[in-house]
């Protein structure tokens, strides 16, 4: 089954869509949750938030590509899970690190926040698209997915330096991109 048909399944309030859309991206949802969370039980949780939260938007909302809208639903769930199990006691300071690093290239604002505006996240898919494949696949594996550099240097064949400086690389040219857009100024 597509994602069209799936998708008519949600706006007919047919609640076999869940069940499609849980077959057909169960595995891709649960690897963005795992990699944000610890527990594989908080990924299986976070996996039926975003299935719930995709029937309560679809509609009013017609995603153009299911498999990115549910991804986004998921990494959002996951970063909310991640918050509420966090918020009392002390953090694995590896557990941010990709927000951190990517925060020094769009600012002040937390990431969460920032990518929320549609502008902006068309403005950073724009300049990813201009990025050689290679640097576009590297940052979207440790922002996107919260793949870990070891991880990302298994996956590409990388060693760490090049995948390190491949990824300041690109934030800095990011930097830049959004400072020419305006949405950041010079410190």
């Amino acid at each position: 089954m597509d994602d069209r048909q799936i998708v008519k399944k949600f706006f007919d309030r047919d609640e076999s869509a869940i069940e499609d859309t849980k077959k057909a991206y169960e595995g891709y949802c649960k690897s963005i949750a795992n990699n944000i969370l610890s527990d594989p039980r908080d990924g299986e949780e976070c996996v039926n938030d975003a299935l719930f939260a995709a029937w309560n938007s679809i509609p009013p909302n017609e995603p153009e590509n299911l498999k990115a809208y549910i991804g986004k639903l998921t990494r959002e769930k996951a970063l909310d899970i991640f918050r509420k199990n966090n918020a009392q006691k002390r953090m694995d300071d590896n557990a941010l690190i990709p927000f951190d690093e990517l925060e020094e290239a769009v600012g002040e604002n937390t990431v969460e926040d920032s990518v929320t505006s549609s502008e902006l996240s068309r403005i950073i898919s724009d300049f990813l698209l201009s990025q050689k494949e290679a640097e576009r696949k590297v940052f979207v594996r440790r922002y996107w997915y919260c793949d870990s550099v070891s991880d990302i240097c298994k996956r590409y064949g990388y060693g760490q330096s090049k995948v390190l400086m491949m990824l300041k690389r690109t934030r800095d040219k990011l930097a830049e991109h959004l400072k020419k857009e305006g949405y950041l100024y010079e410190k």
